[in-house]
């Protein structure tokens, strides 16, 4: 996601966002957190314990070595910015997150802004379909809307969005 829809470098963690009920499973946390602005450890027996090798590398090799069997939200230090997710307040989303745990088990999913690197978060219709045809993402979901990528026509006249924005 980082390399093919955000465009940011690849050591960079996205959230979680975890069934509220489940949150004590993954992280060392046992409060609501629904805007993302706590953080907390994921908990031992989640952690990947790492080879004498793998602790003696640096920098970006170090940062390519899994931290936990949830990788792609666990920071270098172990930490996540979770976002706790309740059926009452956000019935759709739970749904979503409870369906992804019945096929894999896991009841996490990677959560991020809507937006490329340097580029304001989507607030419309439009700006999330220019994003999803302006990135290799495959598929995009509006509410009951499910659009493929390979079925859309190419954008017409697209500016080349890297010059409209800096990058941070």
């Amino acid at each position: 996601m980082n390399l093919k829809i955000k465009f940011r470098e690849s050591f960079r963690p996205f959230a979680p966002s975890v069934l509220r009920e489940r949150v004590s499973e993954y992280f060392q946390m046992e409060t609501d957190s629904p805007y993302m602005l706590l953080v907390a450890p994921v908990v031992e027996k989640r952690r990947t314990k790492m080879t004498k090798e793998q602790e003696a590398l640096w920098g970006i090799n170090l940062l390519n070595v899994p931290k936990s069997d949830v990788p792609a939200i666990t920071h270098v230090d172990f930490s996540a910015r979770i976002q706790t997710v309740h059926e009452e307040t956000n019935p759709r989303y739970y749904r979503l997150i409870k369906a992804f745990e019945a096929k894999t088990g896991c009841g996490v999913i990677v959560n991020t802004s809507f937006n490329v690197r340097g580029e304001p978060i989507v607030c419309t219709p439009e700006d999330a379909y220019r994003c999803f045809m302006r990135t290799e993402m495959d598929v995009l979901v509006l509410e009951n809307c499910v659009l493929n990528k390979a079925d859309q026509k190419r954008l017409e006249a697209d500016t080349d969005w890297r010059k409209e924005f800096e990058l941070d």
